[in-house]
C-alpha cells in the first residue's frame, strides 16, 4: 500500500505539472507576457506538489530527479523503475487533458529544438537539468532545508525555464516531453529522445558533482578515552 501511494503521487504530480506549465505555454504562448507566465505556472505547479506530495513520494515527478536518487544512492532500482513508469504515466494524462481543452494544434507545450540545431538542443538542456537537479539534490539532503525545499525548487524551475523557452521550450523533464509530444506527433515525436536523453545525461553530470560537493573529506579525530588515576587520599 505504501508503495502504490508513492507511485500514485508521482503520478499525479506529474500530470498536474504537464496539465498547468504546458498548459499554460499553449494556452498564452511563449513570447511576450506568455514567456514569464509560462515559466511562472511550470514554478509554481512544482512548488505547489512539493508541499502537496513531497510528504508521499518526495515529489520526484521527473525522470531527471529520480535518476540522479538513483545514481546518487538515495532510492533503489525497483523503486526507480516505478516512479519512472509512474511518471511517464502522468505526463501522458496530463497532456490528454489537454487534449480536449485546447487541441492539438496549439502544440500543446511540447519542446523543440534551437534552430533545427539538435547539438546545441541537447547542450542547452544538459546544463539546464544539471541546474535543476543538483539544486533538488542539495536542498533534499538534510532535514533542516525541507521547509524552504518547495520554494527553492520552485524558483529554481522558473529560472531555467526564464533562460531555456527561447532555446527548446525548457524540457528538463522527460516525462513533460512525452506527453504532449506523443498527441502532437510530428516533429515534436520524431526529436523527442533529445528531451528524454538530455536530460538524463544532465542529471548524472548533477549527480557527481553532489557526490564531490557533499562528500565527507575528513572524519571528526577521535580524542581517545585515558583512564583517570585514582586520587589517593589520606
Amino acid at each position: 500500500m505504501e508503495t502504490f501511494k508513492k507511485l500514485f503521487a508521482e503520478f499525479i504530480g506529474t500530470m498536474v505539472l504537464v496539465l498547468i506549465g504546458c498548459g499554460t505555454a499553449a494556452a498564452v504562448g511563449v513570447s511576450g507576457t506568455g514567456y514569464l507566465l509560462t515559466a511562472l505556472a511550470f514554478g509554481l505547479a512544482l512548488t505547489a506538489m512539493v508541499y502537496c506530495v513531497g510528504c508521499v513520494s518526495g515529489c520526484h515527478i521527473n525522470p531527471a530527479v529520480s535518476f540522479a536518487m538513483l545514481l546518487s544512492g538515495r532510492m533503489g532500482g525497483g523503486e526507480f523503475i516505478g516512479y519512472i513508469l509512474a511518471q511517464f504515466l502522468g505526463g501522458t494524462a496530463g497532456a490528454a487533458l489537454l487534449l480536449p481543452l485546447l487541441g492539438d494544434e496549439t502544440g500543446l507545450g511540447a519542446n523543440a529544438l534551437f534552430d533545427g540545431n539538435v547539438w546545441l538542443s541537447v547542450l542547452v538542456e544538459i546544463i539546464l537539468t544539471c541546474i535543476f537537479v543538483l539544486v533538488v539534490l542539495s536542498v533534499t539532503a538534510k532535514e533542516k532545508f525541507s521547509r524552504i525545499s518547495g520554494v527553492s525548487v520552485g524558483l529554481t524551475l522558473c529560472v531555467v525555464h526564464i533562460f531555456g523557452i527561447y532555446f527548446t521550450g525548457t524540457s528538463v523533464n522527460p516525462a513533460r516531453s512525452f506527453g504532449p509530444a506523443l498527441f502532437v506527433g510530428g516533429d515534436a515525436l520524431k526529436d523527442l529522445w533529445v528531451f528524454i536523453v538530455a536530460p538524463l545525461v544532465g542529471a548524472a553530470i548533477a549527480a557527481i558533482l553532489y557526490k564531490i560537493l557533499y562528500s565527507e573529506t575528513a572524519e571528526t579525530p577521535q580524542i581517545p578515552e585515558t583512564e583517570e588515576e585514582p586520587v589517593e587520599t589520606e
